[in-house]
């Protein structure tokens, strides 16, 4: 992009943009070949997403009441657009117990591997060396790690869950028109409780996943872009991946598609967050760069003679006569 910089009235505001801390993020996740990891990160995702959901889905039909269920549903059709419609609730509620637990071990096999990927995906964000760790070891804090990871994702569904009900119940009451200022004032207000608890979830995903500290201004400010921007893909995406899902012209392959998608753009989302908090800021970058940049070489010196340009081997003519007398005695000549 150097060419750019040489366009009259487009050069200086390219120079700018390419000294920001988000561009120098950028090109570290091109450094780092970043739609390869956000490949693999969608992937495994993928392929953990439907034990995850069973589970859910077998608890809450063997819980919760009728309409209990169906508040779930439309969460989840809120949380992820498109597969709401393919699960069969009433089938769940006959078999929950089996269902249950055939989708928690392949959950737990599944959600080990996920937590394996992504750890290595963020260290390579970092361009950290794999850790040479017990793979056994490895597997058991993983495990850990996933389990805590879930009680976060738990906590802030409710919290989320329970903010939007509120809000919904408080608008209901209040007589407030749907289109007026005061659902909209609810309306942002369950936004940025969402947003809130995404971030509470992103501060142990950046942290605890590729096990690394960031200064705290960086990984406060990586997590706030994460979440906003996690909240305003499920705003923007959520209609579009809905109209693919339903379109008969996809087929039975509506639904995938539209979870790859949604998927993918969260993968990216994180891994530039990650970028964000693994990069240093300008000054940082400047001192380690002088700090790696290899010592000039010494030049050969020169060799050390007497002042003004005399040969070494001659004889110091300081007061020296040609009779051998020196001091005033040569001065004076006799």
């Amino acid at each position: 992009m150097d060419w750019l910089k040489k366009i009259p009235g487009v050069g200086p505001l390219v120079v700018r943009l390419m000294a920001t801390h988000a561009w120098r993020s950028y090109e570290r996740l091109d450094r780092v070949k970043w739609t390869r990891l956000a490949a693999a990160m969608t992937f495994i995702s993928f392929v953990a997403l439907f034990p995850l959901l069973t589970v859910a889905a077998a608890i809450a039909a063997a819980t919760l009441s009728a309409e209990q269920q169906k508040d779930l549903q439309d969460k989840l059709a809120e949380q992820v657009p498109g597969i709401s419609d393919q699960l069969d609730i009433n089938a769940l509620v006959q078999n929950a117990g089996t269902i249950g637990l055939i989708a928690g071990a392949l959950l737990l096999i599944t959600g080990i591997g996920w937590v394996g990927q992504m750890r290595d995906c963020l260290r390579a964000v970092w361009e950290l060396p794999d850790d040479e760790e017990n793979p056994l070891l490895r597997k058991v804090k993983d495990g850990g790690v996933l389990v805590g990871l879930g009680g976060a994702v738990l906590l802030t569904v409710a919290v989320s869950t329970l903010a939007s009900t509120a809000m919904g119940w408080s608008a209901r009451h209040a007589g407030l028109d749907e289109n007026g200022w005061g659902t909209t004032l609810l309306q942002f207000s369950a936004f940025a409780v969402a947003v809130l608890a995404d971030f509470l979830v992103l501060l142990y995903v950046l942290t605890l996943l590729p096990g690394v500290e960031p200064p705290r201004r960086r990984l406060i400010v990586a997590a706030l872009i994460g979440a906003v921007g996690f909240e305003l893909l499920k705003l923007l995406l959520s209609g579009y991946m809905r109209g693919v899902a339903s379109k008969s012209m996809y087929g039975a392959f509506g639904v995938p598609i539209a979870l790859l998608l949604w998927i993918n753009f969260t993968s990216k989302l994180l891994l530039y967050s990650a970028a964000w908090t693994a990069t240093p800021g300008e000054g940082q970058g400047r001192e380690a760069a002088s700090q790696d940049a290899p010592d000039e070489p010494a030049g050969p010196r020169e060799p050390a003679g007497p002042r003004g340009g005399r040969d070494p081997g001659a004889p110091e003519s300081r007061g020296i006569s040609g009779d051998g007398a020196s001091g005033p005695a040569a001065a004076s000549g006799g």
